[in-house]
């Protein structure tokens, strides 16, 4: 995802945009539409004003964000609230920042992105974050961000392991014609943004191609957005379900498979 944010910051923002990752060839790529090279994040932190983080999770942001000096922090991962909380009363100028939809939503600029941050630092940032998005919303202070973002994977996650429920019934059951399935229940209640995408494209012509948002990256979410639930004294049994499905179908060897894959878990479910 951050390759193709970076790109759009560059073409759209007016800003000179410098960059650093640890795969050399992304900045080659890059280079086509006037991003810098840094050397190293060290580099890169004292040539920018402000950073933007695209990282995998927890692990990379604490090893990379004590690199980092003087520089206002848009942290673009998806991560604890905790942690962007820690982070934020660590610095004086921290914004987090996830993204969602898709990877060809990132090539268009056509992301969402959910903020958590003060009143003056959002706006100092939204029109940047605008380059990226077609779609900036300020949820509230640090953290907040976050919040929305793991929430929003976890109700997502809930919903596809729903509708591969369905498929599989409908399946070894033979009791009707999937496609038709999918296709009535888009007329009806059951309507939805994940049937429509998730459902119709990955799930019914089982398609789980990897180079897309993985079963580990769903899983990592969600079981963020269960901390959370267990520190508010929670317990969410269909997230906990959908989290033990994901891990199941790392299990299986389709931890790098897009995350519709939890259908492979639901099938090995047997009935007593």
């Amino acid at each position: 995802m951050g390759e193709p944010m970076c790109r759009n910051l560059a073409r759209k923002s007016g800003r000179s945009v410098v960059a650093w990752d640890v795969r050399p060839e992304i900045a080659g790529r890059l280079a086509a539409d006037g991003v810098l090279a840094a050397r190293s994040l060290e580099d890169l932190s004292q040539r920018a004003e402000i950073v933007f983080l695209s990282l995998p999770g927890e692990a990379e942001i604490r090893a990379v964000f004590p690199r980092i000096k003087n520089c206002v922090v848009v942290d673009c991962s998806t991560a604890p609230v905790a942690l962007a909380r820690a982070l934020a009363a660590e610095i004086e100028h921290f914004a987090d920042a996830p993204v969602a939809r898709t990877r060809q939503a990132a090539v268009d600029g056509t992301l969402s992105i959910m903020v958590g941050a003060g009143d003056a630092l959002f706006a100092r940032v939204e029109p940047l974050l605008r380059c990226m998005a077609s779609d900036v919303t300020h949820c509230g202070p640090p953290g907040a961000g976050q919040a929305v973002k793991l929430l929003n994977n976890m109700v997502l996650s809930v919903t596809v392991m729903a509708l591969a429920e369905a498929l599989a019934v409908a399946k070894a059951s033979g009791a009707v014609d999937p496609k038709v399935l999918f296709e009535t229940l888009m007329k009806g209640s059951a309507d939805s943004f994940a049937l429509r995408n998730h459902g119709m494209k990955a799930l019914l012509p089982e398609t789980h191609p990897e180079k897309a948002f993985p079963v580990t990256y769903m899983a990592k979410d969600v079981g963020y957005a269960l901390d959370l639930a267990r520190s508010a004294g929670l317990r969410l049994p269909g997230a906990g379900t959908v989290f033990d499905l994901l891990e199941e179908t790392k299990q299986l060897g389709l931890g790098e498979a897009y995350h519709t894959a939890i259908i492979e878990a639901v099938r090995k479910r047997r009935a007593p």
